[in-house]
């Protein structure tokens, strides 16, 4: 269990393109010095500011291309900042993005600003855990696994969040 990643740089004569860069760092975030997974989980929110960013067909497509782009650019990124790399944040949007996935559609409930915040904080506590089988693909050291390690804590997250949906414990007023 990790809280803080240490940034490294392992390689620094590696390429690292442009686009890699900024859409794995989600446009320089994974730089922030301290829990930049924390506010990649919170960019990934901003997102839900966008009308229509909620409806399931649009978060489904943004999901699949994140996820493959994230592949991509995070094999990139790891030439240079090593297995696993901290300024790789697009993985915790992505994870991020799943656990509203799974809330809606195990719920059918509309993503508000109460679903949004437990959501927030059930995501950030699976993907710090690392629950299996997210240790497994944490451990795997290949950009893959960097992607589904916050795959597996944002379905656990969705789950954890509908039980909540399921109880007495729901405000009104968010």
């Amino acid at each position: 269990m990790r809280l803080f990643k240490e940034k490294k740089i392992v390689d620094e004569n590696a390429n690292v393109d442009l686009f890699s860069v900024l859409f794995s760092s989600c446009f320089y975030i994974g730089f922030i010095p301290k829990a930049s997974g924390t506010f990649g989980s919170m960019f990934a929110l901003l997102f839900f500011l966008i009308k229509g960013f909620e409806k399931l067909e649009v978060l489904m497509g943004a999901v699949v291309v994140s996820f493959i782009l994230g592949i991509i650019t995070s094999k990139v990124m790891m030439k240079k900042y090593g297995d696993d790399p901290s300024v790789v944040v697009i993985d915790e949007v992505v994870g991020m993005w799943i656990t509203l996935l799974v809330f809606s559609l195990l719920s059918g409930l509309e993503i508000s600003l109460f679903y949004l915040i437990i959501s927030f904080f059930a995501f950030r506590f699976f993907d710090i855990i690392k629950t299996q089988p997210a240790k497994y693909f944490d451990r795997l050291d290949t950009a893959f696994g960097v992607m589904m390690d916050d795959v597996i804590a944002g379905i656990y997250a969705g789950i954890v969040v509908y039980l909540i949906s399921l109880t007495k414990f729901n405000p009104v007023i968010f």
